[in-house]
C-alpha cells in the first residue's frame, strides 16, 4: 500500500496531545518523518511511541514557543540535518481566558495573541526558506470558528485566530508563484483539553475525537495538493 506522505519531513507544533498528537500519529502512518515540538516531554515521548509503532520515526524537540528564539534555533537545526522542510503544521494554541474584553488582564491578552498569532509568524519567518527547498512545501495552520462572527467573552482567542487567518492569507499570496502552499484548517468541535476548558459542563462524547479530524491535514500536506490560501473544514 502506498503511503501518502512517504519520505516527507513534517514539523508539528503542540504535538504532545489533542489534535497535534493525532496529526502526528496519522502522518506517521502515512510515512512521514516527524519533528515534534511541545512543552511537555512526557507527552512527546508517548506520541513518539505511537509513531514508532506506526513504522515511522520522530525527532522530539521539547520547547516553549513563547521563547521565540527557540523557533529560529529549530530552523537552523532542521537546515543542518535535513536541508529542507516539506510540511509545517502550526497547531499550538492557547484559549487564554473567557472574559469581558475590558476585564482581560493585559498580560493575558499579550500572551494569547503571541501564541495564537505571533508564534505562527515566527514559524513562517524561520521555516519559509526550508519550505522553499522542498519540491512541494506545505504550511498548514489551525484556526477556529471563533475567528468569525460575534463571540462575547472570547476576545483574546478570537482576535488571535482572526489575526492568524489574515497572516496566512497574506503569506499565501506572497508564495503563489512558488512550490509552497499555505492553508488553514478549522477542525470544528473536537474533544480536546482546550474544549473542556472552554465548556466544562458539556458532554465531550458529543464531539469528534482528535483522530477523526486528521484526514484534511493529510490532504493539505500531500505534494499533489495545489490550492493555496484557503480555509478547510475538517467536519
Amino acid at each position: 500500500m502506498t503511503r501518502r506522505l512517504e519520505g516527507r519531513i513534517a514539523l508539528i507544533t503542540g504535538a504532545s496531545r489533542g489534535i497535534g498528537a493525532a496529526v502526528a500519529k496519522r502522518f506517521a502512518e502515512e510515512g512521514a518523518h516527524l519533528v515534534l515540538t511541545a512543552r511537555t516531554v512526557g507527552g512527546l515521548e508517548e506520541v513518539d511511541d505511537a509513531v514508532q509503532a506506526a513504522g515511522s520515526s520522530a525527532t522530539l524537540v521539547p520547547a516553549d514557543l513563547m521563547n521565540m528564539d527557540q523557533i529560529d534555533q529549530m530552523g537552523g537545526a532542521i537546515h543542518e540535518r535535513f536541508g529542507r522542510l516539506d510540511v509545517l503544521v502550526g497547531n499550538a494554541a492557547t484559549l487564554g481566558i473567557l472574559s469581558p474584553v475590558p476585564h482581560v488582564d493585559p498580560t493575558v491578552w499579550d500572551e494569547t495573541l503571541a501564541l495564537n498569532a505571533t508564534v505562527n509568524y515566527r514559524l513562517i519567518r524561520s521555516f519559509d526558506p526550508l519550505l522553499r527547498q522542498s519540491d512541494a512545501g506545505r504550511a498548514i495552520f489551525v484556526t477556529s470558528g471563533a475567528a468569525h462572527g460575534s463571540h462575547p467573552y472570547w476576545g483574546p482567542y478570537a482576535a488571535g485566530k482572526a489575526a492568524l487567518e489574515a497572516l496566512v492569507r497574506c503569506y499565501a499570496g506572497e508564495i503563489a508563484n512558488t512550490g509552497v502552499r499555505a492553508n488553514i484548517v478549522n477542525p470544528g468541535s473536537v474533544r480536546t483539553a482546550m474544549r473542556a476548558q472552554a465548556f466544562p459542563g458539556e458532554d465531550p462524547l458529543k464531539h469528534a475525537a482528535p483522530n477523526e479530524v486528521t484526514e484534511i491535514f493529510v490532504t493539505l500536506a500531500e505534494p499533489a495538493f495545489q490550492e493555496n490560501g484557503g480555509v478547510f473544514h475538517a467536519q
